[in-house]
């Protein structure tokens, strides 16, 4: 099955999780769609969002496509069985992924999401979660100044340090020992969000990063459906509805290497 892999993100936070596939599984192409024209995707109705999505998704699988990620929590958490329903090829989104990783490192049962304000009221991550284990305790947090951050490159440094220590404060007293990033955008945060983290917490929090849990999923899954590779190309091509100035450089940031090494196509959805 050497057809390339599809991932779709309503913008540019899911090339951290085509930059985690990329580490685990190099020998696969891929075809990444950003709908850069009508990000974000969290202030619309779940309608809005299932028609977007079925409009994404179409597009990859006319490229053929073997299998479609959805790397997008806001998609994930209202679109995927809609997707699953039209599509002939299988579809993995990002918050199942994430919240299975986010149990199996949970030593005490409880549990913290740091997420988006939309996908925080979805309530996507505490049903994944305790579909994985009933008994989970689960502390979700809103961290929606993370996403301004990382498509500004504020990474490192005294802003991001106080923005995480805003949103982990609230987690403390919960006790959690795992943390999943619930967001596409989080993982350029991860250095920061693990240094507070052991600053303000007794005991050690393990930081469960969802893209990268995304790429172990999907490793598995190629050989579970017999979809792997047998040619071990790396290739990847983006796709996006609309290319702002600056476009490039935030994009080669959440990528993790630079986009002028890969062809860029803006379509019309």
């Amino acid at each position: 099955m050497d057809e390339p892999i599809g991932v779709f993100d309503s913008g540019l936070g899911g090339l951290t999780v085509v930059h985690a596939i990329r580490e685990r599984i190099p020998g696969e192409r891929l075809i990444y769609l950003g709908d850069t024209a009508r990000v974000p995707y969290g202030t619309r109705s779940a309608e809005t969002v299932v028609k977007y999505a079925l409009a994404c998704a179409r597009q990859l699988v006319a490229r053929d496509v073997k299998m479609l990620v959805v790397a997008c929590n806001t998609v994930s958490a209202v679109a995927l069985e809609a997707l699953r329903e039209e599509l002939g090829i299988p579809v993995l989104g990002v918050i199942e992924p994430g919240a299975r990783a986010g149990a199996r490192a949970s030593r005490s049962g409880r549990v913290g999401v740091l997420a988006t304000s939309g996908t925080v009221s979805s309530g996507a991550y505490e049903r994944a979660l305790r579909a994985v284990d009933p008994s989970l305790q689960v502390v979700t947090q809103a961290a929606p100044l993370f996403v301004p951050l990382a498509e500004e490159g504020w990474v490192e440094g005294e802003v991001p340090e106080r923005v995480a220590e805003r949103y982990l404060a609230p987690l403390v007293p919960h006790e959690i020992d795992s943390l999943v990033l619930g967001c596409t955008h989080y993982p350029l945060l991860a250095p920061v969000i693990r240094d507070v983290a052991r600053r303000l917490f007794p005991s050690e929090v393990t930081v469960v990063d969802s893209a990268a849990a995304t790429a172990l999923e999907l490793d598995r899954l190629l050989d579970e459906r017999g979809l792997r590779s047998s040619r071990g190309e790396r290739g990847l091509e983006v796709l996006v509805t609309d290319q702002p100035g600056a476009f490039s450089i935030v994009a080669s940031r959440f990528l993790g290497e630079s986009l002028g090494d890969f062809p860029v196509e803006s379509i019309d959805l």
